[in-house]
């Protein structure tokens, strides 16, 4: 029998889900460490496919990260940080990094039996095991993106490799731009995201295919 699989996780916690179609929605976020298209390493941002990262996925020290060795074991991990003993359905994202990297269907489905709805944020330059329930893809950069169909296309505003256009392909139940800010500059400071969201604004006022998503949780100060 083959030796069941370990998850590197950078962090998990209870928040709500700050942006896209899920805004507001209360959430276990599952930062999975390591990502394809940026090893994490500030010396190695600039020649990275993508270089505008503003997280930190690196490692499995950040808050109530570690390695667990296998996928029982992690969805009990996470079902513990889910606080509410009712009805309501729980649900879980799994973000990165690039966590199809690590994100598997054993996995999946241990997510489900601890009565999960299993969320996923990914590049979209990877394969998406089975079950998963809702997909999120954030293309980046001159990556090639091997995802057609998704639940959710969310794509970071401006960037010259990913424009809005190259993108008219895939299908999706909603289709958001996320403007661009430093990866730097705290919130409220960063006058290169002001820019980014004029921009965005005026693209989705001329395309309306597209809609504005902001990112709630850093202007709310949480997780």
């Amino acid at each position: 029998m083959p030796e069941a699989k370990s998850y590197r996780i950078k962090e998990a916690f209870y928040t709500l889900q700050g942006e896209g179609a899920q805004q507001g929605r209360p959430a276990v976020f599952c930062r999975f460490s390591k990502c394809n298209l940026w090893n994490g390493r500030e010396a190695d941002r600039e020649t990275a496919v993508c270089n505008f990262c503003d997280t930190d996925f690196v490692g499995t020290d950040g808050q109530n990260g570690g390695v667990f060795a296998n996928a029982e074991q992690l969805a009990r991990h996470l079902s513990e940080l889910w606080p509410v003993a009712d009805a309501i359905q729980k649900f879980v994202v799994c973000t990165g990094g690039e966590p199809l990297l690590q994100l598997d269907t054993e996995l999946v489905e241990a997510l489900h039996q601890k009565g999960f709805e299993v969320a996923v944020e990914t590049n979209g330059t990877l394969p998406v095991p089975d079950g998963i329930d809702w997909l999120c893809v954030s293309p980046k950069g001159s990556a090639s993106v091997v995802v057609t169909q998704c639940d959710e296309l969310k794509l970071v505003f401006p960037q010259d490799n990913a424009r809005p256009e190259q993108f008219d392909h895939m299908v999706a139940q909603h289709y958001f731009l996320s403007p661009k800010a430093s990866p730097h500059m705290p919130p409220g400071t960063d006058l290169m995201k002001e820019t980014h969201t004029r921009q965005a604004l005026s693209y989705c006022l001329q395309h309306p295919k597209w809609r504005l998503s902001m990112q709630m949780h850093k202007i709310l100060g949480i997780d």
